[in-house]
């Protein structure tokens, strides 16, 4: 039997499996909607995907990275989450934050700039409810993955990259996808050391923040995607490994554990734009 859902029932769905009380600011109900049986998701899912929903049928478009309004405008404020991240790991808190804060400002000042109505107003326009959620998917894929090689490596201490890699591949998550897991900085012979996924913090938060992770013990950062600058400046400091699991695959992990419980409460959802399942 079909449930019919509404646009916040979807989301805390959503909010609940990623163990949060409330919406992060790069999540957000763009547009509400009401009698939903079919769900239209993406990772990036723009005036083109809505068009493509309308014509279909859907009744609601989701996308992961944030599109509209306030979760564009506001993205910056998101990046706040790792600060506890990285004093998880051991960076004291006063510096975990002015590690952040220069690449923070950065993004601060593309977003405040941004178009960020012109998703929004084609949902509006359409009337097709349109949702963002990012963070809270980033949040449940990073879990999973810390915890399964956490269990992997446990008694393990002499790690390698290539046991890491190997380990990656096997999973069902990456197996016969396009986009692989890879070593970035470090060899495949290079030992691990204490190995951190960061995978839910808005966005990449720097040359700064992976030298405190570094600092404080860690020696090698799971992550799904690196800038050139960040790799670059590892790699001259000497100071740890980056290994790369692939964005869109790693970014289906969580998405799919609530498109999983969305299907399981009587909702159809296609996947779409990135999401291999």
């Amino acid at each position: 039997m079909v449930t019919i859902m509404n646009t916040t029932n979807l989301m805390n769905t959503a909010l609940k499996l990623a163990k949060l009380d409330s919406m992060p600011y790069d999540t957000d109900i763009i547009v509400e909607g009401e009698h939903i049986k079919k769900i239209l998701i993406g990772i990036d899912m723009e005036t083109p995907e809505l068009l493509l929903a309308k014509q279909m049928g859907f009744d609601c478009v989701v996308s992961h990275h944030p599109k509209a309004d306030s979760c564009i405008v506001d993205f910056s404020k998101v990046m706040d989450v790792q600060i506890q991240r990285m004093v998880r790991s051991g960076v004291p808190i006063n510096k975990a934050q002015k590690a952040l804060k220069k690449k923070q400002q950065s993004v601060d000042l593309g977003s405040h700039a941004s178009n960020y109505d012109r998703v929004s107003s084609a949902a509006r326009l359409m009337q097709m409810p349109y949702l963002n959620i990012h963070i809270p998917a980033d949040f449940i894929t990073e879990e999973i993955v810390q915890s399964k090689l956490d269990k992997a490596f446990q008694n393990k201490s002499e790690t390698k990259l290539q046991d890491i890699i190997e380990e990656l591949n096997s999973w069902e998550y990456y197996i016969n996808k396009v986009a692989q897991p890879i070593i970035r900085v470090g060899a495949a012979n290079d030992y691990a050391g204490k190995i951190e996924v960061l995978m839910a913090g808005g966005t990449n938060g720097g040359v700064d923040v992976y030298k405190s992770y570094f600092e404080a013990g860690v020696g090698t950062i799971i992550a799904m995607h690196v800038p050139q600058d960040v790799k670059k400046a590892v790699e001259e400091q000497n100071i740890g490994n980056i290994i790369i699991a692939p964005h869109m695959p790693s970014d289906s992990i969580g998405l799919l554990e609530i498109v999983k419980a969305w299907r399981e409460q009587g909702v159809e959802v296609t996947c779409m734009s990135g999401i291999v399942e």
